[in-house]
């Protein structure tokens, strides 16, 4: 910053207690300019925009590649002082007054006001990853002449808003896994799994009822472990993040009995939203029931952004609309060797399952990351041989 220019800064106004906004929602705020001497403006402007990129680089030998891509969802720039008004379109915004803003400003503090209206469509969620993000901002700039421009920028945190069209998220999924024991245990355990729909809240429990038939020679303990699977997708390459977020046990199964078990995982209020709408990244959560069978889609639900109740969710009546619904049908994939092609409709959001559970033969949304299962460019990993 040079010493005319003090300072550039770029702020806005919160419109609820979590400090979100949604589509269609008004963003208003201010940029401030402090200058220490009469100066003389070429552009000043405030820009809203949204964009997705990953980044990540691998190395071969001596050899390092960079994987990278970006996509863009909106960029809406607004002036308050042009000179140049010879090129493109532009939008001139006025003093309070209604007048056009002076291209030269005295000594002191200025303060500019604006508001801006985010698109009507679904965009991704506000997301940061290990190597990706998606990241939507009011950003300031200045220039004068034969000077470098000043820009400052502000990030604020995007939800999308309720989709009214995927009323089977909240249908109950069915499961079955055999295992057949193995060292110092003879016989076998077979488990049927049942959860109570394919959506849920943060913070809310998730609701595992399972059937356990132990056919084998020592008392055995349901597990379950809960996981989150981040996704990163550029030129024919996949980067996988995998984390466990919560592991615990049933209750003890005696040999050669069978028993119904019910337990409650309590998903974490401070998780990411579920993301299958981002052509570069996607963000699931799994659930892994016993030991090595086939994991369970299911998705991250956000409250309302005036509600204050994130941690104690209310039951959804019948007919209530659903919430910020964000995740896959959940989808047991246990006679599946690869995860279940989730089908995105023209929302962005995953459309319900055609028939019984399964891929779908065709992509309806080509903006949607690819089924894994699709192509070759998307290989298992040695390293997560049970979390591809």
């Amino acid at each position: 910053m040079s010493l005319t220019v003090k300072n550039i800064s770029v702020t806005y106004n919160s419109i609820n207690q979590s400090n979100t906004f949604t589509s269609g929602d008004f963003i208003s705020g201010h940029v401030i300019l402090d200058v220490a001497k009469d100066t003389l403006i070429q552009l000043l402007s405030v820009k809203m925009k949204g964009k997705a990129k990953v980044c990540w680089t691998e190395h071969y030998g001596q050899t390092t590649i960079v994987y990278s891509d970006k996509e863009k969802y909106y960029s809406m720039e607004r002036f308050f002082v042009l000179e140049d008004k010879t090129h493109g379109d532009f939008e001139m915004l006025n003093d309070p007054s209604g007048q056009p803003y002076s291209s030269v400003v005295a000594p002191g503090r200025h303060v500019y006001p604006f508001t801006f209206q985010l698109p009507q469509q679904h965009f991704p969620p506000s997301f940061k990853g290990s190597v990706g993000k998606i990241v939507y901002a009011l950003e300031a700039k200045l220039e004068r002449a034969m000077r470098v421009s000043s820009k400052d920028k502000a990030e604020f945190h995007y939800v999308p808003k309720p989709d009214l069209t995927v009323p089977e998220l909240m249908a109950p999924q069915y499961g079955t896994k055999d295992k057949q024991m193995k060292l110092f245990t003879s016989g076998s355990v077979s488990m049927r799994i049942n959860i109570e729909k394919m959506g849920y809240y943060l913070g809310e429990g998730l609701k595992v009822l399972a059937e356990v038939q132990n056919n084998s020679s020592r008392s055995i303990k349901p597990k379950y472990c809960l996981y989150e699977k981040h996704s990163f997708f550029a030129k024919g390459k996949r980067k996988l993040h995998t984390q466990d977020l919560l592991k615990e046990e049933g209750e003890p199964i005696e040999p050669n009995s069978k028993k119904t078990v019910t337990k409650v995982l309590s998903i974490p209020p401070s998780l990411a939203i579920s993301i299958l709408n981002c052509r570069i990244l996607k963000v699931e959560y799994r659930l892994r029931p016993l030991s090595d069978p086939k994991d369970i889609d299911f998705g991250i639900w956000k409250q309302p952004a005036e509600s204050n109740m994130y941690l104690n969710p209310p039951p959804i009546a019948p007919q209530a609309p659903p919430l910020h619904v964000v995740g896959p049908p959940g989808q047991f994939g246990a006679s599946y060797p690869a995860p279940p092609h989730v089908q995105l409709g023209a929302s962005g959001y995953p459309a319900p399952p055609l028939g019984q559970f399964g891929p779908d033969s065709h992509r309806s949304d080509p903006s949607a990351p690819p089924p894994y299962q699709d192509y070759q460019l998307y290989p298992q990993f040695p390293d997560h041989p049970e979390k591809s």
